[in-house]
C-alpha cells in the first residue's frame, strides 16, 4: 500500500462506497484537498441526496395534489466554509429545480407542495443550515 498515511500527499483519496446489491459510487475527497474531481465527494453526495429527497417528496405531493409533473431537473449547489482549524460546514444549499407542469401553474399551490417537501424530507430535517428552493416551471 506505498507510504500510507506517512505524509499528506502520500495516501489516496480514491475509495468506492458499496452496499449489497448496489452499483458501486466511486468517492474521493473534493478536488481541494488532493481529490479526484472525476469522483463523488462526501459533500456532493450530501447535496445531491438532499436534491433527492426533495425530488421525490416533491414528486409524491404533486401527485397527490392532482398536479401533473412531466420533468424535474434540479440544479443545487451548497456552500461551504472553512473553519480556521481546517474543519468546516455548509452555509446554505439550494434547489434550483427547472420543473415542467402539463396544465396550469399555479404558483401558490407550488409553493405550498414545496413546503411540505422540505418538512417531510429526512435529510432536510437532518441538516442544521438553511435549504432554499429557487424553482423554475415551464
Amino acid at each position: 500500500m506505498g507510504e500510507g498515511t506517512k505524509t499528506y500527499r502520500s495516501y489516496g483519496r480514491n475509495h468506492i462506497i458499496s452496499m449489497t446489491g448496489r452499483p458501486d459510487i466511486p468517492g474521493s475527497s473534493d478536488p481541494s484537498f488532493r481529490g479526484d474531481p472525476s469522483r463523488y465527494s462526501p459533500e456532493d453526495l450530501l447535496v445531491a441526496s438532499i436534491s433527492s429527497c426533495h425530488m421525490l417528496w416533491f414528486l409524491h405531493l404533486s401527485c397527490v395534489a392532482g398536479i401533473v409533473v412531466t420533468t424535474y431537473v434540479d440544479r443545487a449547489e451548497g456552500t461551504m466554509a472553512e473553519t480556521d482549524d481546517g474543519g468546516g460546514h455548509f452555509e446554505e444549499v439550494v434547489l434550483r429545480p427547472l420543473i415542467t407542469i402539463d396544465g396550469v401553474v399555479d404558483a401558490e399551490k407550488l409553493s405550498e407542495v414545496h413546503h411540505q417537501a422540505h418538512q417531510r424530507c429526512f435529510i432536510a430535517s437532518s441538516c442544521n443550515f438553511p435549504i432554499r428552493h429557487e424553482p423554475a416551471y415551464q
